[in-house]
């Protein structure tokens, strides 16, 4: 599968583990002190086909991500969780399998650059019309405000390819990446105890 978007990573080992999964543009922050030079590659890309971008589940990655988010508003975003991420101690998008890494970007909203422009806007991703989640639905499923809500949020975040945060951050992704109510809802189920994905 060839990707529309570029996809923006921070070191090359990354880079060699998306083009394991996918065929695609890839930008190398290598880290935080992005160069201007860098900035204006990723800001070509944003404008001529889109950004997603995909940063290590750890406190540095979360920094890179904010900083281009505030740069680029529109880019997409690709999620792992620590769990995806991680392999002797070491946290990183090239410790992911390739089978995580497709899911993240397409669970971002990729497109294949030889496909469509892609399906109904109003339509979730199960095919279902798209029904906003609200904070009463996050505490109404267990995610938030409750025991166990992390964990929950945790597991919901994996089956859905999104990664995990706290539940404020978590309900904006969702909505920045258009997960629908039914399609959390089936999530969840999926993550409920006795189900296949917890054992």
């Amino acid at each position: 599968m060839k990707l529309k978007e570029t996809v923006v990573v921070e070191g090359r080992d990354d880079m060699s583990a998306v083009l394991a999964s996918v065929e695609a543009d890839i930008i190398i922050t290598h880290g935080y002190g992005i160069t201007q030079k860098t900035l204006e590659n990723i800001e070509a890309a944003y404008k001529r086909n889109g950004i997603v971008i995909f940063t290590d589940p750890d406190h540095a990655g979360r920094r890179i991500r904010e900083r281009l988010e505030a740069l680029f508003p529109d880019a997409k975003h690709a999620y792992l969780t620590e769990r995806q991420a991680q392999k002797d101690g070491d946290t990183g998008v090239e410790n992911a399998s390739p089978e995580d890494i497709l899911k993240a970007l397409l669970s971002a909203g990729c497109k294949a650059a030889d496909g469509p422009d892609g399906g109904d806007p109003q339509r979730e991703a199960d095919g279902n019309l798209y029904t906003e989640v609200t904070t009463d639905d996050m505490a109404a499923l267990g995610l938030a405000g409750q025991q166990g809500s992390a964990e929950r949020r945790a597991a919901a975040g994996e089956a859905l390819g999104i990664g995990n945060a706290n539940a404020g951050a978590f309900l904006k992704r969702l909505r920045r990446l258009r997960v629908g109510l039914s399609e959390l809802e089936k999530a969840c189920g999926a993550c409920q105890p006795g189900s296949e994905k917890t054992k």
